[in-house]
């Protein structure tokens, strides 16, 4: 009992301490665009940037109140959202002051995420329910949708502008997990076992009329590496895998976009002006930051077309340094292997297989767009999580964020996530 007591003292003590530290960490970053913008800066900014802090502190206790298990996911989070905010507040206050409240909202959808599933306890018996909202949002997408960068991906409705692929992602990761938590029963019925394939290659050919191909590489990199978990059928990996190879082939002859950004990966200094200058000037920025970068507000990102979404780890690396850079990737790492060790930890098949898939989502989504910005695989068009201007991406994300903590908070035996 005494050990307990001094096992819980010391829990505190720790929190209070990492409390503190996102706090100042948070407090900082924001300062720092809010002082370099401080000509433009209205009462409006002021509030929403006192609002930020206030969330911040009061989410953080609150997670800590209402589950004592992985305490740590948000926290992670918050930092990557204070890092990248404080580039797009310095690009763009405008930009900037929207991705605030887009973080508020995401934060209020972080906790109502984590109540539903509290409450309720039918997910993994809805999995026809996952399908049909999913394809009613490629549906609405490819009637409404508007094209953007090359893909139709986009819905505008007035001055709001949705992705709705982006949310596509949450049932995606409920129904593999849905699929796989009951894996013994489907399989036993005729092509039981092929449900998942034949769900996402509709999905996938969803993104191909879209041209949407960053968001099908995920979804397909989702469908291997479950498969590689879940399944020991090597041969059906095979098959995906050719599949896949196939269909990158198929979309380079049949995409315009897609046959120049293989070029530009390949050669971006040939056309250095028009079609490799947004890739050129991202790897500029990259090299001129240094390791300690060079400030905020003493680069120049702002050189970088889009570097608010697409090119946000070029302008951190430029203005923050390398080492700014590795820890916005070591963070995404651990926040990554929190996942996978909730997934391990989880008796339960089902918050298992979905802490997998939200581990997996997050995991591939900054790979790829790492990878494009590093010059490593060519570029498409998916935002950092959390970092990235959008608010479909950021709320999104949030919602998988509440997801992965309840499946955290359901591990009932143990202190496996402690050490």
């Amino acid at each position: 009992m005494r050990k307990q007591l001094d096992i819980d003292q010391k829990e505190k003590k720790y929190q209070k301490k990492s409390l503190v530290l996102l706090f100042l960490f948070t407090f900082l970053s924001l300062s720092l665009a809010l002082i370099y913008n401080i000509d433009n800066i209205t009462s409006t900014d002021f509030y929403t940037y006192l609002a930020l802090l206030v969330v911040v502190v009061l989410s953080t206790t609150l997670v800590n109140k209402i589950t004592n298990a992985d305490n740590i996911l948000l926290m992670i989070v918050n930092m990557l959202f204070a890092i990248g905010v404080a580039i797009i507040y310095r690009l763009d206050p405008s930009f900037g002051k929207r991705q605030l409240q887009f973080y508020i909202v995401g934060i209020v959808l972080f906790f109502i995420t984590f109540g539903l599933l509290k409450t309720f306890k039918f997910w993994n018996n809805i999995r026809l329910f996952y399908v049909i909202v999913s394809v009613g949002l490629f549906m609405a997408t490819l009637v409404f949708g508007s094209y953007i960068g090359g893909a139709k991906n986009w819905i505008i409705l007035g001055p709001i502008t949705i992705q709705p692929s982006e949310f596509i992602k949450i049932p995606l990761a409920f129904y593999v997990a849905s699929f796989y938590s009951k894996y013994n029963e489907i399989s036993m019925k005729p092509f039981g076992r092929y449900y998942m394939n034949i769900v996402i290659y509709i999905f996938i050919g969803f993104l191909f009329l879209q041209k949407d191909l960053g968001t099908a590489l995920i979804f397909f990199g989702l469908m291997i590496l479950s498969q590689f978990v879940f399944e020991k059928d090597r041969v059906l990996i095979t098959i995906n895998i050719v599949a896949m190879i196939f269909g990158s082939i198929l979309a380079y002859f049949m995409f315009g976009h897609v046959r120049i950004r293989v070029a530009t990966w390949l050669d971006p200094w040939s056309d250095i002006n028009v079609t490799g200058y947004q890739i050129t000037q991202a790897l500029f920025a990259l090299a001129s930051g240094g390791l300690f970068g060079t400030g905020i507000g003493l680069g120049h990102p702002d050189y970088i077309p889009v570097a608010e979404s697409d090119f946000i780890f070029s302008a951190i690396s430029e203005e923050m340094g390398i080492f700014m850079g590795i820890a916005v990737i070591l963070l995404f790492m651990i926040l990554v292997y929190r996942a996978f060790k909730i997934s391990l930890s989880q008796q339960d098949k089902f918050y298992s297989t979905l802490a997998f898939c939200i581990g997996v989502l997050f995991a591939l989504q900054t790979f790829i767009i790492l990878g494009g910005v590093l010059k490593i695989i060519p570029l498409t068009g998916v935002t950092l999580p959390f970092i990235s201007q959008g608010g479909s991406s950021m709320l999104s994300g949030f919602i998988l964020l509440g997801c992965l903590q309840y499946c955290a908070s359901e591990i009932k035996y143990g202190d496996e996530l402690d050490d």
